[in-house]
């Protein structure tokens, strides 16, 4: 029997329950499919860095390298400042395991409320590869007098061949793996940011020629967010860097109906892979069993198709498919006309 080590990160807030829930859904999968996960559980986050004042333990980052995957929850606090829960964790483990790639599915499922007017699941179906350990959020440059009139602040945004290079082959790799429509878009602003994108516009047309099945172009970052809104169904995969990744990411979000679905996956194809929910900890609806689990249930379907299982992967979408267009009467929480573990229940049954 197949056997994949999966490490566990509930995190924050409304992180456990969620994850409750996907572990419920990944466990009936694998019995149906007869492989097994064995889940090893890690209480990193805010609770454990009020108690001891740590974010990530010395060696963490190594031991976590040993796993076929980590299934995380969600990272934020009350009671601990913005950032740094966020840099002591998620960016450290995306930067030490070298999780360059950060991919996003925009896919509106059947019965889910698009905000576009006369948009459906036909229109909203693509995916976002965002380069992950480089651009802006390194954390290189500075500040010189700090809280006076004359206070000058500078951020880098490194980007260097390698990293843009292989960012782009990912993009290329997963455009023809997808089979859609084959048509990779570079998201970017060579009009302003003239030398990063430069570089990315250079090498994006450098690599398009190893792939000539692949349609390759280019659009704005700021037309890009226009025509999300007026003609998503333009898309089929589009790569870009760190920070606009983020950006547009969380619009797509939103397009395919908000962050209760919304899954996303940080990965080194040669290495490790971190798959998250992409809406947060929510602390204010902790313990009420009232968050929509399915975002952290389809970040475990990712999970599945990253470990090689991908019919697993397919009849888990398929079941939260059944789930939204059958059952759910909003991916809001409290809304849903069903609990959390009601709903974590629904999509195991159509799993089983």
């Amino acid at each position: 029997m197949k056997s994949y080590n999966i490490a566990v990160i509930p995190g924050d807030g409304t992180g456990p329950e969620v994850i409750r829930e996907g572990v419920k859904v990944l466990d009936a999968l694998a019995r149906k499919a007869g492989f097994r996960l064995n889940f090893n559980y890690y209480d990193f986050g805010g609770d454990r860095y009020l108690k001891t004042g740590e974010t990530l333990p010395a060696g963490a980052a190594e031991e976590l390298r040993k796993y076929n995957a980590i299934y995380l929850g969600a990272i934020g606090h009350p009671d601990v400042k913005p950032g740094i829960l966020e840099k002591g964790i998620l960016l450290r483990l995306r930067f030490e395991l070298d999780l360059y790639v950060n991919l996003r599915p925009v896919k509106l499922y059947p019965g889910v409320d698009c905000p576009l007017k006369n948009k459906g699941p036909e229109d909203v179906d693509f995916v976002v590869v965002r380069e992950n350990t480089e651009g802006l959020y390194t954390g290189a440059g500075g500040v010189l007098k700090r809280g006076t009139p004359d206070e000058v602040a500078v951020q880098e945004s490194i980007n260097t061949r390698k990293g843009v290079e292989r960012c782009i082959r990912y993009a290329f790799d997963y455009c023809r793996k997808r089979d859609k429509a084959k048509k990779l878009t570079l998201c970017g602003k060579t009009n302003v940011l003239t030398f990063a994108f430069d570089l990315w516009e250079r090498t994006f047309y450098e690599v398009a020629k190893e792939y000539p099945d692949i349609k390759a172009d280019y659009a704005h970052v700021d037309a890009i967010t226009m025509w999300f809104v007026k003609n998503p169904e333009w898309f089929d995969v589009i790569v870009t860097d760190n920070m606009f990744g983020d950006i547009i990411t969380d619009l797509g979000a939103m397009i395919q109906g908000g962050m209760g679905i919304a899954a996303g996956g940080n990965i080194n194809p040669y290495g490790g892979a971190m798959f998250e929910p992409i809406g947060g900890s929510a602390p204010k609806y902790t313990g009420k069993n009232l968050i929509n689990p399915l975002a952290a249930i389809c970040a475990g379907g990712m999970m599945l198709e990253h470990i090689g299982e991908e019919e697993s992967a397919r009849l888990l979408e398929k079941a939260v498919m059944e789930v939204t267009g059958q059952h759910l009467k909003s991916l809001a929480a409290g809304k849903m006309g069903y609990s959390t573990t009601e709903v974590g229940d629904l999509v195991t049954r159509y799993v089983s």
